[in-house]
C-alpha cells in the first residue's frame, strides 16, 4: 500500500529502511521541487545521523536532475547553520537531513525557508501537495555529471565565523569560565571550542547510534554529564541536540537550567542590561512565568501551537526579543529568526560573564522576583491505537475535571488539551515527530508538577506506561 507522507511538527521523519527511504526521499524533494517552481537555488546539509551524507547527495541529485541549483554543505553540518546560510546565500530554501532528537533508527528532512527560518505551514501544506504518490522510476545521475549543477561550500565554517561577530567572545576567553560542552554525538561537536578555545567535551564523536542515548538534552538523558561537571567543578555545561538547534543547560551543581529558564533568562537580559523592547513569542507548552514577566516589563507575550514552524514568522515580522519551546528551541533578536543550540549557548555564557554570576544565582534572581515555577513532562510511548482514543475521550468530554485533586478552571484547546487550575497548568497532546503522547504540567514544585502528570496519567489508564 503506497501512503501520503505528511510532515510533523518540524519536518518529515521515518525510520530508516522501513518509511525512510531513497525512493520516499526522491518524491518528497519532488515535491520540495515543485513549490519551488523547478527554479532557484537550495543549501542542502546533514547532520551525524547514519547515512546522513550519503541521503544529502541523494537530495542534492535529486533537485539538480529538477533544475534547481544546489550548495552542498561540506560534511556534517549543524542546521541553523544551514537556515543562516539560507539566508545569507540568497537561497531560495535550506534542505537539512537530520531527525533531531529522535531515536538513532530515525532520519528525516527539514525544509528551511529563504528567511532563514523553518518553512511555515503553508509552505509545507504546498510541499505536501506537490508529492507524487510514486517516486519517478529513472535513476538519477551521478555527482559528477551533475557537477554544473551542484557546487560545495564549507557552511559550517562560515556559520561560525558569522558567530564572532554576535558575542564577546573576547570577554568570554578572558573571563576564564570552565565550560562543559555535550554534542550528543550530533553536528554541534567542535563548535563551542573552535569559538572559545578549550572546552570540556563530552560525546563529541561520530556515532550514529548516539552511544544508546536519545540526543535530546533534556534532564534525563544528561547524567553523564551531569556527573563530568560535578566530578570536573565546570561552571557550566552546554548540551545541543543531535541537529544542534536545540539546547540543554546545567549550571554548576550540574543540575538543569530549563528551556523555561533559559527563555525567562534572556528575556530579562536583553530588556534589562540593553534596554531592547519587542514581544517574547512561545508556544503553548511553555513556562507562564514569561507571562508575569511581560506584564511586569509591558511587554507583549504571545502563545502559538507547538513547533517553531509557528514562531518563526513572527521574528520575520520584526520586534521580538526571544521567542521559542519548551524542548529547548529558542531564538533571539540579533541573529537568525531560527533555533540555535550554539547562539543561544554563547548568549547564556556572556550573560554570565557580563553579570558576574553563577547561572544558579542568575535563576534565584528570577524566582525570587516572580515566584517559584517548576516543570514536568513525561513522553508516554503507547500504541497509536490508545494515543487516538485518549484524544477523542478529551475532545468528547471536553477535557479532565480535576487534576491533582484541583478542580480545573479553563481549559484551551489551542494544540491539544490544556488544563488550568489555581496555582498551574497541565497539558495533554501527542508528539508531532514521535509516536508518543506527552504530558507536561507546571506548578510552584517540581513535585508537585510530577504529581499532576502521574495523576492524568492514571485518569487516562497508562499510568504504568509512564518512565
Amino acid at each position: 500500500m503506497i501512503e501520503s507522507i505528511r510532515f510533523g511538527t518540524d519536518g518529515w521523519r521515518a525510520v530508516v529502511a522501513r518509511d525512510y527511504t531513497f525512493a520516499n526521499l526522491r518524491r518528497v524533494t519532488a515535491g520540495t521541487a515543485a513549490w519551488l517552481g523547478y527554479a532557484g537555488t537550495v543549501v542542502v546539509g546533514h547532520d551525524a545521523r547514519f547515512m546522513g551524507r550519503q541521503f544529502a547527495e541523494y537530495v542534492a541529485r535529486s533537485l539538480a536532475t529538477d533544475g534547481i541549483h544546489v550548495l552542498l554543505a561540506k560534511g556534517v553540518t549543524p542546521t541553523p547553520a544551514i537556515s543562516w546560510a539560507t539566508k545569507e546565500y540568497g537561497a531560495e530554501a535550506g534542505i537539512v537531513i537530520t531527525a533531531s532528537h529522535n531515536p538513532p533508527e530515525y532520519n528525516g528532512y527539514k525544509v528551511k525557508a529563504d528567511f532563514g527560518g523553518p518553512a511555515t505551514p503553508e509552505m509545507i501544506r504546498t510541499i505536501e501537495r506537490g508529492i507524487p504518490l510514486v517516486a519517478e522510476s529513472r535513476a538519477l545521475p551521478d555527482l559528477a555529471s551533475l557537477a554544473a549543477n551542484i557546487e560545495t561550500a564549507d557552511v559550517r565554517g562560515a556559520y561560525l565565523e558569522a558567530l564572532r561577530s554576535l558575542v564577546d567572545l573576547k570577554a568570554l576567553k578572558k573571563a576564564g569560565l570552565s565550560i562543559g560542552h555535550d554534542a550528543m554525538y550530533g553536528a554541534g561537536q567542535g563548535c563551542l571550542a573552535e569559538l572559545l578555545g578549550p572546552v570540556r567535551e563530552v560525546h563529541a564523536t561520530f556515532n550514529p547510534s548516539f552511544g544508546g542515548l536519545i540526543p535530546e538534552p533534556i534532564r534525563r538523558n544528561l547524567g553523564e554529564f551531569s556527573r563530568v561537571i560535578v566530578r570536573e567543578g565546570l561552571n557550566v555545561g552546554i548540551a545541543n541536540d543531535g541537529d544542534a538547534d536545540r539546547i540543554g543547560v546545567l549550571d554548576q551543581t550540574g543540575s538543569e537550567v530549563t528551556a523555561h529558564f533559559i527563555l525567562a533568562l534572556l528575556f530579562k537580559y536583553m530588556h534589562k542590561e540593553f534596554g531592547r523592547h519587542g514581544a517574547v513569542v512561545k508556544t503553548f507548552a511553555t513556562t507562564h512565568l514569561l507571562d508575569l514577566m511581560g506584564d511586569a516589563y509591558g511587554l507583549a507575550v504571545e502563545t502559538y501551537p507547538i513547533g517553531f514552524k509557528h514562531i518563526a514568522p513572527r521574528f520575520v515580522d520584526g520586534d521580538v526579543l526571544v521567542g521559542g519551546e519548551e524542548s529547548g528551541g529558542i531564538a533571539a533578536a540579533g541573529h537568525i529568526p531560527e533555533r540555535d543550540g550554539i547562539y543561544v549557548g554563547l548568549l547564556l555564557l556572556e550573560m554570565m560573564v557580563k553579570r558576574g554570576k553563577k547561572l544558579s544565582e542568575l535563576v534565584h534572581e528570577l524566582t525570587s522576583e516572580f515566584g517559584p515555577h517548576a516543570y514536568h513532562r513525561s513522553d508516554i510511548r503507547t500504541s497509536k491505537k490508545k494515543t487516538e482514543e485518549i484524544v477523542e475521550r478529551l475532545r468528547l468530554d471536553g477535557g479532565l475535571d480535576r487534576l491533582g485533586g484541583q478542580p480545573v478552571v479553563d481549559i484551551d484547546t489551542l494544540d491539544g488539551h490544556k488544563h488550568f487550575f489555581e496555582g498551574g497548568w497541565l497539558l495533554i497532546r501527542p508528539s508531532g515527530t514521535e509516536p508518543v503522547l506527552r504530558i507536561y504540567a507546571e506548578a510552584e514544585a517540581e513535585a508537585t508538577a510530577r504529581g499532576l502528570v502521574i495523576d492524568a496519567a492514571r485518569q487516562l489508564g497508562i499510568a504504568d506506561e509512564l518512565r
